[in-house]
């Protein structure tokens, strides 16, 4: 069961509904990155509720390796496991496997890698991706898919759009198989394809054609914000932007800053993850609505204002500049915990303000007056 409604558009901007079995997403939408089950920085599922998540992604490669996916699914998979009742995406793990394992060898069948936790060797390809993503549960499952650095070779990236087109095809035919059965958790599960390329326009296009072909749920963009720039992710988002089906949500993976996401909405992207607003907060830089502020900052000794005044996050309603510097000079772990709660809830609230930007048809006006202090150091 999913179902996606464009409700509006403002130029390329959408606004939309995504309705799941564990749940309808209104989008644009941020996705909370719970890696290994959990938002790093002592974040809880139960805390999300109250910084406007929607979904928790979760991480198969991760997961797979520890606890073991067929340990989640005896616990009743990843929902159940992590507690929160929401929907779930799960990324394939292909992008672990090229990002993270040193030895690697890439077939047809599949991918075999080392282990970045103890080097035992594994085995990983389309089938075995979809198998893992079956027996944790989750909503959406991701394609396993060949993620390559920028730059790369045109010959090489075009070999490579092949096999994960290749693979991309298995992925359903498993999933298929995988939702007929009786004691799969999530029958319901979806499958959405990535759309890959590296940087060469005729690539992508062909590539997303080929995938639209196969009717799915939804569709990424993969392979940006892997070392290209920002004009370049732009262009290539506009360049493959008109061959996604207008009526499936589009996800952008990875991507990215605040600027980033106010960029990509306006360019016909749903649905974002990233790690950078847990990952920043853990070293003390805050996302507002005046830019990112860094709160180890000797200035803000005695200053008693909340990180961001316009923010109504608990952090913002209850704690001072002045202590969360203190928390974070003294080495306190709950320093790391308020700037991870502040920072998801600052882009959860962005992406809430984006919307309703867009139901008031004011989107225009939305994107002039916050673009360039979303992007600013304070």
């Amino acid at each position: 069961m999913s179902k996606f409604t464009l409700k509006k558009q403002c130029g390329a901007a959408r606004r939309g509904e995504f309705e799941t079995v564990h749940g309808t997403v209104q989008t644009p939408a941020f996705m909370n990155v719970a890696t290994c089950g959990a938002i790093k920085g002592a974040v809880s599922a139960l805390d999300l509720k109250e910084i406007k998540c929607q979904v928790q992604l979760c991480n198969t490669y991760h997961l797979h390796l520890r606890p073991g996916d067929k340990n989640v699914k005896a616990l009743g998979g990843i929902h159940k496991f992590t507690r929160w009742d929401g929907p779930i995406l799960t990324d394939s793990g292909g992008f672990q496997v090229f990002s993270l394992a040193k030895l690697r060898n890439i077939k047809e069948e599949g991918v075999t890698f080392a282990s970045h936790i103890d080097g035992h060797r594994i085995f990983m390809g389309p089938e075995e991706s979809m198998q893992i993503q079956s027996n944790l549960g989750s909503t959406i499952a991701m394609a396993f898919d060949e993620c390559i650095e920028n730059p790369a070779e045109y010959k090489y990236t075009k070999d490579s759009c092949d096999r994960t087109y290749r693979w991309l095809v298995r992925c359903k035919a498993e999933m298929a198989r995988l939702n007929s059965l009786d004691d799969t958790i999530n029958r319901e599960q979806l499958l959405f394809g990535i759309n890959q390329g590296s940087t060469y326009k005729d690539l992508r296009i062909n590539h997303m054609k080929q995938i639209a072909e196969l009717d799915l749920p939804g569709y990424a963009i993969g392979g940006l914000a892997v070392g290209e720039s920002t004009e370049d992710m732009y262009d290539i988002i506009e360049t493959v932007e008109p061959f996604m089906p207008k009526d499936r949500p589009r996800y952008l993976m990875g991507v990215g800053t605040p600027a980033n996401i106010l960029e990509s909405v306006a360019r016909g992207i749903d649905i974002f993850d990233c790690v950078m607003p847990s990952r920043n907060a853990r070293h003390a830089h805050v996302f507002t609505w005046d830019g990112c502020r860094n709160m180890l900052n000797s200035k803000y000794s005695l200053d008693k204002s909340p990180i961001d005044p316009k923010c109504g996050c608990p952090v913002c309603r209850n704690f001072t500049r002045a202590y969360i510097r203190h928390l974070f000079k003294s080495g306190e772990m709950l320093a790391m915990r308020l700037a991870v709660l502040h920072n998801l809830y600052f882009y959860n609230n962005l992406l809430e303000k984006i919307r309703e930007a867009l139901d008031n048809d004011t989107f225009n006006q939305f994107y002039r007056e916050n673009i360039d202090n979303l992007g600013k150091r304070i």
